[in-house]
């Protein structure tokens, strides 16, 4: 299977490449936060914590309407990512990755391959991952207790399959797996998180307002619910890049405007991001103008 590194990023379709604080279609980012966990406390709980992360992460295939990331992997990774969203498909005895109907020149074993290796590396880190069935027509009775296996056999004992959700000390150097599963727990069940997900987009402005309302909810709520934002989405009148630019570029604005701020986002899950934007959310983990983690 091919890796999504540089040779993939050569075959897709030539367009002009923008690259802002806050929406970036180039091939790589700016700039890098690959070891930004490491200095927060263990006692912190992943639903404490501000984290960046990318919708239909492996989307780097398929047009202006299918697309999402311009980035591979573990680019992302390295830019300060720590939440991916995997959608595969069970076709014969491999987990392939898809968005809709789009294969997107990858499977599972190498998302989580790529991933472990990365958490090798940086083993102060931890990823949260969100694993789901893309578009089944009928939901394929195989899929769960594969993936079950597949996550035991390959997962390297790094994989946090438990319905709790884990401190950061618990989660170092683990994939935190977020299922959505009917009849197995493999994770922290995803019905069970607060998800603003307002993907049918009518215009950016409502689906501004969408967003702009659960990240207050998340700044404001519960500290032990995780709280998820999807930036992103996707409309008759606009595709994923186009609305990125938009809605990527208010949340920037958002967030900038309390940096220095002790500030609980949640999982800020965006199409496109910009490295300013990702590291505006890691920052809000800081507090004001000192470098260290709050407490």
């Amino acid at each position: 299977m091919r890796s999504q590194g540089g040779e993939a990023i050569g075959t897709m379709e030539t367009t002009i490449r923008e690259q802002t604080e806050a929406f970036d279609n180039t091939p790589l980012p700016s700039t890098f936060l690959p070891d930004w966990m490491s200095d927060l406390p263990d006692h912190l709980t992943l639903s404490e914590i501000s984290v960046p992360g990318t919708h239909d992460s492996m989307s780097l295939f398929g047009g202006s309407k299918i697309r999402c990331q311009s980035w591979p992997l573990e680019a992302q990774l390295a830019a300060g990512v720590r939440f991916l969203d995997v959608r595969c498909k069970l076709e014969g005895d491999h987990f392939l990755i898809y968005h809709v109907n789009t294969f997107q020149e990858a499977d599972f074993s190498s998302v989580l391959k790529d991933t472990l290796s990365f958490l090798k590396e940086h083993p102060r880190e931890t990823i949260l991952m969100r694993v789901k069935e893309e578009l089944p027509i009928i939901p394929n009775a195989e899929f769960a207790p594969r993936l079950g296996r597949y996550l035991d056999e390959e997962g390297q004992g790094r994989v946090w399959a438990k319905e709790a959700i884990p401190t950061l000390g618990q989660a170092r150097g683990k994939v935190v797996i977020l299922e959505e599963l009917e009849k197995e727990v493999l994770g922290v069940p995803y019905e069970e998180l607060n998800v603003g997900d307002a993907w049918h987009v009518l215009s950016p402005e409502c689906k501004w307002d969408k967003v702009k309302e659960h990240l207050g909810l998340a700044t404001n709520g519960d500290q032990a619910a995780l709280y998820l934002t999807f930036c992103s989405g996707n409309g008759l009148f606009t595709n994923p890049e186009e609305l990125a630019k938009d809605i990527n570029q208010r949340c920037y604005e958002l967030l900038r405007a309390q940096a220095g701020q002790a500030v609980r986002w949640g999982v800020v899950i965006m199409d496109f991001p910009g490295a300013g934007l990702i590291q505006t959310i890691v920052e809000s983990n800081l507090e004001t103008g000192s470098g260290h983690p709050l407490a």
